[in-house]
């Protein structure tokens, strides 16, 4: 049984070494004066000049987050690069750095191609965006059963979740002034969303009881997948006959490409008062819904107690030893083996909306100088997280602006910068929302977040 978790800790640990390689919108950008893409993290915001991106180049966004840093799996043991599970990692020093809940999230979006200009008495904006996410959730109980083998206790590992998603989008923005209230400005964006790929998996209840004389495990799980050509791979158990899910490929008859479609919409203001703004914006309130789902599920909750095993010496009984251990062993093995559904037909997935909420001062003796507050929470189910950055701003001279802030929140301390260069013709711009380094791992040795953003556009 231990096979299993096992193999699922291998994707979890890989998934997140993956992440590192691997966004969402760079609030370091949020108060930046001349900052070309402050109106993909609100609506309201619009520009001085009007822009063209760069093709793929325009506004790259890579990050990860996380509460489980790589270093609380993997070790340097005498010269070598080590998993916590192997046996020179005493368990105390393992399991003082894992949380009761762990989360490891990454996201990437990718600007096809960008433009804003102003008409229509507001500021306007075209994107088309490459997006994907994933995240994974374990408990603490995983990792001890991991880490300690088959001891006498229990462990509910429940409720341990991934998932990922991606899709295109193409949003049509605009922001305008409010004549009737004196400062106030006002903007949303519509997107219209192709769905590329979705993958779902929930282990609902996974319960061990490891005892002297008896164990007792429970275990109810399901995956869900939209992928073009998706098929699952099958094997049957030797000893019950039944045919499992034994891994997946894409070799089936359709390829990758879209399955699904959707929509979503950003909605932003923005309040100017006397030396202060006050901004508000709620981005990607949508769903997509895809279609042809491959299910894979153990179809409801599997039991198994080995106290219902009776041995029998006589050979030729039918609960004969060698009977009754094929078929414990082969129980056993079903307890994770999960069932091919098939196509189940189309699936709703609803989109992870972010809510910011922003305050913005500007130093009277010298305005080219600002300092903001922003609170942002990304609302994601399990994978929900919450923010809070304080940053300062500086706008010196005409072609060069720069910021540096420090957040805080669900996943730690994190140090953030962006240096935006904007002359006529060019703007590239380059920044971090949570910045790797020793600094930043001497205040928050546990989180396991980066972020990286980089621009280049043509302003006219």
């Amino acid at each position: 049984m231990k096979t299993i978790y096992k193999s699922i800790l291998t994707a979890v640990v890989a998934g997140a070494t993956a992440c590192s390689a691997l966004a969402q919108n760079t609030n370091s950008g949020y108060f930046l004066d001349n900052y070309t893409y402050r109106y993909a993290m609100n609506p309201a915001f619009g520009n001085d000049a009007n822009f063209v991106s760069m093709p793929a180049l325009g506004d790259l966004n890579v990050a990860t987050r996380g509460n489980l840093q790589l270093s609380s799996v993997i070790y340097k043991l005498d010269g070598r690069t080590v998993l916590f599970t192997n046996p020179g990692i005493s368990t105390s020093e393992v399991m003082d750095g894992i949380k009761d809940v762990n989360h490891l999230g990454a996201n990437i979006k990718i600007n096809v191609l960008s433009a804003g200009f102003k008409a229509f008495n507001g500021y306007n904006t075209v994107s088309i965006n490459a997006v994907a996410s994933a995240g994974v959730r374990v408990p603490r109980a995983f990792f001890s059963l991991a880490k300690e083998g088959v001891a006498n206790k229990t462990y509910d590992i429940s409720d341990m979740r991934a998932q990922g998603l991606g899709y295109a989008e193409i949003g049509l923005g605009h922001s305008h002034n409010i004549a009737a209230v004196p400062g106030l400005r006002v903007g949303a964006t519509l997107k219209f969303l192709v769905g590329i790929a979705n993958v779902e998996a929930y282990f609902n209840d996974a319960y061990l009881t490891l005892g002297n004389d008896t164990w007792t495990a429970t275990t109810n799980a399901d995956i869900y997948a939209n992928i073009g050509g998706f098929q699952y791979d099958h094997k049957t158990n030797g000893t019950t006959g039944a045919e499992y899910v034994s891994g997946a490929n894409l070799d089936g008859d359709g390829s990758v490409g879209p399955n699904g479609f959707g929509m979503a919409l950003d909605l932003g203001a923005e309040y100017k008062w006397k030396d202060f703004s006050f901004s508000l914006a709620v981005l990607d309130m949508g769903f997509i819904n895809f279609t042809d789902t491959q299910h894979a599920s153990t179809n409801g909750s599997r039991t198994i107690d080995t106290d219902a095993y009776i041995f029998n010496a006589d050979g030729d009984a039918p609960n004969s030893f060698d009977n009754e251990w094929d078929r414990l062993k082969g129980n056993l093995d079903k307890l994770y083996q999960l069932t091919d559904n098939g196509n189940t037909g189309s699936r709703s997935r609803t989109l992870h909306a972010t809510l910011n909420i922003g305050v913005d001062y500007a130093l009277p003796v010298y305005r080219k100088l600002h300092f903001g507050f922003l609170s942002s929470t990304r609302l994601a189910g399990e994978y929900t997280w919450t923010e809070a950055r304080v940053s300062a701003n500086v706008h010196p001279v005409k072609c060069f602006s720069a910021d540096a802030n420090v957040a805080f929140g669900s996943y730690g301390v994190g140090f953030g910068w962006l240096l935006n260069f904007h002359t006529t013709g060019v703007n590239l711009f380059l920044g971090m929302d949570h910045t790797l380094g020793k600094v930043t791992r001497q205040f928050a040795p546990l989180n396991s977040n980066m972020s990286v953003n980089f621009g280049l556009n043509f302003p006219f």
